[in-house]
């Protein structure tokens, strides 16, 4: 399996491939379709991109369908491709060849959705019976041709296209996926936070502000007001004094209002 290919997504493959050929890795990346492989000139692993979608375009007459390699790429899938990835023809369609386009395909079918939790399995194994004919449908739903029922393909009634695997199986095969794509996922640890010490009443530069405006104004407006008016004046300072110091966390703290 190619490097770039996650562990998830890779063991989604490998199981498309025996689905889809019947033989593992590194068999299924030469066949194609009715295992008529050994009637081309070179094996297909050791043909450029450009020479496989050439040849595709007679075996649909010759063999009953262009699919190609361990994916099964047809001869449409397999250009799509390369006009949407850049593909130069050139390019050998070898192994990890294979497996880069075919995880291309899981993620175009919503793989990372899958796996993030966004879409649901059942949607999912939906999804990927469109790509690959062999899958079944996981739930009664309109298939291309006509309605289908959970456990055929998603393909039923063209006369040529059939589930090879049991609706169980895919669901066991996707919830492993799952388990694998999640089980390195990044885990949250929230950072201890420094401890605060409470700041000493006494060194507040707020708690003498107030304190020396409490006692102070009332005493510089003493001399010179009627004696009730004074009381009032008083009276009003110490109130705003009092509640602001006393609205000081460290004030509070000590206080045991906190």
């Amino acid at each position: 399996m190619d490097r770039t290919v996650p562990s998830g997504a890779a063991l989604l493959l490998v199981f498309v491939y025996e689905t889809e050929t019947s033989r593992t890795p590194p068999e299924c990346y030469e066949v194609i379709y009715a295992h008529r492989q050994d009637r081309l000139p070179k094996p297909l692993t050791r043909m450029t991109v450009d020479e496989v979608i050439a040849a595709q375009r007679t075996w649909s007459r010759h063999h009953g369908s262009s699919a190609a390699g361990a994916p099964q790429f047809i001869r449409k899938t397999l250009m799509g491709l390369k006009e949407e990835l850049g593909l130069r023809g050139s390019q050998v369609f070898d192994a990890n060849m294979q497996d880069r386009l075919a995880y291309h395909l899981l993620i175009r079918r919503g793989y990372h959705q899958f796996v993030n939790g966004e879409i649901s399995r059942t949607e999912f194994g939906r999804r990927l019976s469109g790509e690959w004919a062999s899958f079944p449908v996981l739930e009664d739903t309109r298939g291309a041709h006509r309605p289908v029922q959970r456990g055929q393909s998603y393909y039923a009634g063209d006369s040529l296209n059939n589930a090879l695997v049991s609706p169980e199986k895919v669901e066991a095969v996707l919830d492993r996926v799952y388990a694998a794509a999640n089980a390195n996922a990044p885990t949250l640890v929230s950072r201890p936070q420094p401890e605060v010490k409470p700041e000493r009443v006494t060194k507040s530069k707020r708690f003498w502000t107030w304190l020396l405006t409490g006692v102070g104004t009332p005493l510089a407006a003493l001399g010179n007001l009627h004696p009730a008016a004074q009381i009032a004046i008083v009276a009003l300072i110490a109130g705003f004094a009092v509640y602001a110091i006393t609205s000081m966390p460290a004030v509070r703290r000590t206080l045991g209002l906190l």
